[in-house]
């Protein structure tokens, strides 16, 4: 792996580590002391962060990962404590998390220790979960006297379903990575030693895909939360017919047709 230090595509943050592993891109949380507490400065570096891989065309798919004890143990409450209705409102208080939804290229979190409040929904909003048997899942907000805010009551009711959302939101209680698993929260569980590289790897096989249409097969799959299912067929009719203008479809079609490997060029 090529760390941050030293590397033109991977700059220096103070609450991100960045580094490449050929095309797979990795960002870890960094503030440990405080079990990756999510305040606003680490956001805005990690969309940052994110969007440089984003426009890289050496990246081709993204690992988002904290450290064993927690990938985000929830908000920086002391940030927020004093805070008013004015102050969040003015300042847009979560307004960078929507730079963290636009991106386009596949983003797999891998999640050991404590994923809570923030941390659950940055989690959600990745496209693929890998979590450690010691992950803890929960949007515990309900106990300090307020509700989700950076999209759990929306991810996790689309997911889980009403009932099980309401539960888990209204006791505020941790869903260990077995019951997350069986819920259709995460994509697999794996011994925590192997969480990280579990996440790479799988990174490494959806970097290997054709790029314009792993982006389009990530927008497709994303708009089904979207649109109704007329329109969510047709939208994803647009994209497939779309990709015959792509050089990467003729080469895939004819690699099939030659019985060769294809070699993707992302045009």
């Amino acid at each position: 792996m090529t760390e941050a230090a030293g590397d033109a595509r991977t700059p220096q943050y103070q609450y991100v580590l960045v580094e490449t592993d050929g095309p797979v891109g990795i960002v870890r949380l960094n503030r440990p002391k405080v079990l990756n507490a999510l305040c606003r400065d680490l956001i805005e570096e990690l969309a940052d962060a994110m969007t440089a891989f984003d426009r890289d065309e050496a990246i081709r798919c993204m690992v988002l990962t904290g450290n064993e004890r927690a990938f985000a143990a929830g908000a920086d409450i002391a940030e927020m404590a004093d805070k008013g209705l004015a102050d969040v409102t003015r300042d847009d208080l979560l307004g960078a998390w929507q730079r963290l939804w636009r991106i386009r290229k596949p983003v797999i979190a891998a999640v050991s220790g404590y994923c809570l409040g923030g941390g659950f929904e940055l989690a959600m909003g990745c496209d693929i979960i890998i979590a450690a048997e010691t992950a803890q899942f929960g949007q515990p907000e309900i106990k300090i006297g307020v509700i989700p805010g950076a999209g759990g009551t929306q991810r996790l009711t689309r997911v889980a379903g009403k009932y099980k959302a309401m539960e888990a939101i209204l006791t505020g209680r941790m869903i260990p990575a077995r019951e997350a698993e069986a819920w259709g929260l995460v994509t697999r569980v794996v011994p925590a030693e192997e969480c990280l590289a579990e996440a790479v790897r799988l990174a490494h096989e959806i970097a290997k895909m054709p790029p314009i249409a792993v982006q389009m097969a990530k927008a497709a799959v994303l708009q089904a939360y979207e649109t109704p299912l007329a329109a969510g067929l047709e939208y994803e009719r647009r994209l497939f017919y779309s990709l015959f203008a792509t050089e990467d479809q003729k080469e895939g079609m004819r690699a099939f047709l030659e019985k060769r490997a294809p070699q993707w060029r992302g045009r």
